[in-house]
């Protein structure tokens, strides 16, 4: 996330993070059942499934007492003389979901309000998919695909409503440090890869030390620490704009959660730390399609629409290397594919994250390489090979007003400098203070989650894109293009669409995408559900492409046959 962890506003009973327990409110955790799906497109209920309050924004006090341990944006210096003794004496409290913070779920349906007045007024939550009542739900999404539909219609230039992994602890930092006594059941235990140092509590003590209010944010400050995480956003949104992007972290456990201080933070220096801030992001609009994904576009954003994302690795295991993040989308019965990158002569057009498209970009668009420099896509894949949990948040910008996301950015760059309009929203939008009295009743709705095997989780009728018009400004560097040929999408067919090259012979190279005539395809309009039916195959096997295929048969040097279904197989 592009931001520091978000604070709420509670007035005099401000929320922060506690490590005791209090017993003024139950800790009732609110349901959210989501699917597991398998080979065939069978799909089983996790029933058990919650959803738990981050402890930043629960309200703390003295144990035993109503007293605030922290308020506004300042800790009780009375109780709070260290880190270990503010913890010591401070309670953590349990949340009414719905009155205090507007986060409601109904089915498998979750809402976040971003203002929820009462009594007291809050600003956007942050809240954890749960696996029992003290530990939150893990996932390793190697060789898998992660599915979910969402609502951003009413999500504003300004906002993000966020659904992302982190490499957090299954139980919140419970076992690991004495100070703990709340856990995952309270929400404890957070980290990114921005190294955040506003959350309250790390590693069971107060971060009070050295805390400094913020300037522009009544509710939050920063503490001498931070604590880091290798982090996967699988989603950051609003209606205008959207991006995916993998943050590695060369923290401990490949990523696993660690407290840092000073530089480690990435403090002053913004890449001398031990996380990548920027990560390696897929924006449509940035990426040079403007007419992609918005209100009324290809993925129209004023209704509901579902996210497809599918972590390919080289073996196609869930121990193997992550080589490939494709994402694709499903609205009104139409699969969609992702959008491509449309910048000709200056890159290739990607579709997908690999390290080869963060390469070019970052050469490209003349960004920071601090993805590379934190092991890129493959360090990432062994962060996510450890466990991540489920984060689903909304929240608003009180570093840069969430331009990064859905703007010109930065501000002072020409916008058609290819890499720097990021959406169509104005350099002088996105103010908390402005999103906060004009989008009071702004949402997100999270819906359906699913997560299994490749091609398990959706279904739809593949669609073709057009060919999108260039970027308003761009002109083409001279001496023709370096782009790869387009994606080629025939039939109705379930796999995600990607970048086809063409091979010589009898010999396919790499996503080579081998289709039979439609008359051949036409069973698959009955159950357009396919995933993996068979292992990949030797080197250079001779094995069937597909029923009535008359192409290559043979995948290019260091590449495998692997059949999607018994139509369709792919070079990986």
């Amino acid at each position: 996330m592009l931001s520091s962890a978000l604070i709420v506003s509670l007035g005099l009973a401000a929320s922060s993070l506690g490590q005791q327990v209090g017993n003024y409110t139950a800790e009732s955790h609110p349901k959210l059942p989501w699917q597991t799906c398998t080979r065939g497109g069978s799909c089983t209920t996790n029933s058990a499934g919650t959803v738990t309050l981050d402890a930043n924004w629960r309200w703390t006090h003295i144990t035993g007492n109503y007293t605030n341990c922290y308020t506004g944006n300042t800790w009780n210096t009375t109780v709070c003389t260290s880190g270990s003794q503010c913890a010591s004496q401070c309670a953590l409290e349990g949340a009414n979901y719905q009155q205090t913070y507007g986060i409601t779920t109904s089915g498998n349906a979750l809402t976040l309000k971003f203002v929820t007045k009462g009594e007291n007024t809050n600003i956007g939550s942050r809240v954890y998919l749960m696996a029992s009542d003290d530990k939150y739900q893990m996932f390793n999404v190697l060789n898998k695909e992660f599915t979910f539909d969402v609502d951003v219609s009413q999500l504003p230039c300004g906002l993000n409503g966020a659904l992302y992994f982190v490499q957090m602890d299954e139980d919140g930092g419970l076992s690991k440090y004495s100070g703990n006594k709340a856990g995952a059941k309270y929400g404890t235990g957070y980290c990114d890869s921005q190294c955040p140092r506003d959350i309250k509590y790390i590693n069971g003590e107060a971060n009070s030390d050295g805390w400094n209010a913020s300037p522009n944010d009544t509710n939050a400050g920063a503490g001498k620490y931070g604590t880091c995480c290798g982090e996967m956003d699988i989603w950051e949104a609003n209606s205008i704009s959207t991006a995916y992007t993998p943050h590695p972290c060369k923290t401990t456990n490949d990523g696993g959660q660690q407290r840092c201080t000073g530089q480690e933070c990435n403090t002053p220096d913004r890449y001398g730390g031990l996380c990548d801030p920027d990560g390696c992001d897929f924006n449509s609009y940035r990426q040079g399609d403007r007419t992609y994904y918005g209100k009324g576009l290809t993925v129209d954003t004023s209704k509901k629409f579902t996210i497809v994302t599918q972590f390919l690795t080289d073996n196609n295991s869930t121990t193997g290397t992550l080589v490939e993040i494709r994402r694709l989308y499903v609205q009104d019965g139409k699969v969609i594919p992702n959008s491509k990158t449309n910048f000709p002569g200056l890159i290739k057009d990607y579709d997908s994250v690999t390290q080869q498209f963060c390469d070019d970009q970052k050469t490209a668009f003349g960004d920071h390489p601090s993805f590379q420099n934190q092991g890129g896509l493959a360090h990432m894949g062994r962060s996510l090979a450890k466990g991540h949990v489920l984060v689903l948040s909304i929240w608003d910008d009180h570093a840069v007003n969430m331009l990064w996301l859905d703007s010109t950015y930065p501000t002072d760059v020409d916008p058609n400098k290819p890499g720097i309009a990021r959406g169509t929203c104005s350099t002088d939008s996105g103010k908390p203070t402005d999103v906060e009295t004009n989008s009071p009743n702004a949402q997100v709705i999270f819906s359906n989650i699913k997560f299994g095997d490749i091609g398990s989780t959706y279904s739809g009728n593949p669609i073709t894109l057009p060919q999108a018009p260039l970027p308003p400004g761009y002109n083409p560097p001279a001496g023709g293009t370096t782009t790869v040929p387009t994606t080629t999408t025939a039939g109705p067919t379930p796999t995600i669409p990607s970048t086809t090259n063409p091979a010589p012979a009898a010999t396919q190279t790499k996503y080579g995408q081998w289709y039979v005539p439609l008359l051949a395809r036409a069973p698959i309009l009955a159950n357009p559900v396919f995933s993996l039916l068979s292992s990949p195959s030797p080197l250079h096997e001779k094995k069937s492409a597909g029923v009535g295929y008359g192409g290559p048969t043979q995948c290019a040097s260091g590449l495998t046959c692997t059949a999607i279904n018994q139509f369709y197989s792919q070079c990986i």
